[in-house]
């Protein structure tokens, strides 16, 4: 599976491990685009910026805000689908995750096998205003059964590459590395062509760069629903 990496900033640039995926700052302006030999399956963005919220419980990236929310702080690996799932045996009424600091992704395969199980679950998911979700962390954004995003809220994607350096239009358009997407994109609801307009888009810049994007703009990409939509969460037992 293709694989996203922009690491952190000029200051972090020469501290790094290698990684496989992406890493984007949630600045873009003082960010500093290196690319890394792949280790792993990694694909996220690194960010400074957002405040992380303390909850009442702690699951790798999730923190339980009360009993029916839940936010996600931080990088997704390959153990958070297991950490979910023992979030949700505890706080079995969470219906919303708020999307606040999402760099991305260690682990593209179990990103989107955690995906499937948001969506599984009916899950909604929500990027308040100064939620920033960036790279692998898009896919779980779009997992949502409802998606609510605040017009200011940041995005940030990019084309994925290979251990060899070879981007998604290097391959083939029907190849498994291209094809892992657009099939999770249309389980997420997405006609043919959207998923795969949306695709192309998340490919429309190279791997060493990314596009960013504001929530009034993705409402052009994805459908998205209004905030009033979550109002019957208060009245989750």
């Amino acid at each position: 599976m293709l694989r996203r990496l922009v690491l952190l900033c000029a200051l972090l640039a020469a501290s790094v491990q290698p990684l496989r995926a992406a890493e984007i700052a949630s600045d873009p302006a003082v960010t500093q685009e290196v690319i890394a030999e792949p280790a792993g399956s990694e694909r996220y963005v690194g960010s400074i910026q957002a405040a992380v919220p303390r909850g009442i419980a702690a699951y790798g990236p999730f923190r339980v805000l009360d009993r029916t929310r839940a936010a996600l702080v931080d990088v997704t690996d390959g153990a958070s689908p297991a950490q979910f799932a023992a979030m949700l045996r505890a706080y079995p009424n969470i219906a919303l995750i708020e999307m606040i600091e999402c760099p991305g992704t260690e682990d593209d395969r179990a990103n989107l096998r955690l995906g499937r199980m948001i969506r599984a679950r009916g899950i909604a998911t929500l990027v308040p205003a100064g939620g920033s979700v960036r790279s692998g962390g898009v896919e779980l954004f779009l997992a949502g059964a409802r998606r609510i995003a605040d017009p200011a809220a940041e995005f940030a994607v990019h084309s994925g590459a290979d251990e060899d350096g070879r981007e998604a239009r290097d391959y083939p358009a029907d190849a498994p590395e291209n094809r892992a997407y657009i099939d999770y994109y249309r389980e997420m609801g997405m006609a043919p062509g959207q998923a795969q307009a949306f695709y192309a888009m998340t490919n429309s810049v190279p791997f060493k760069d990314a596009k960013w994007f504001n929530g009034a703009e993705m409402a052009r990409w994805v459908s998205l629903n209004r905030r009033e939509s979550l109002d019957s969460l208060a009245s989750v037992p």
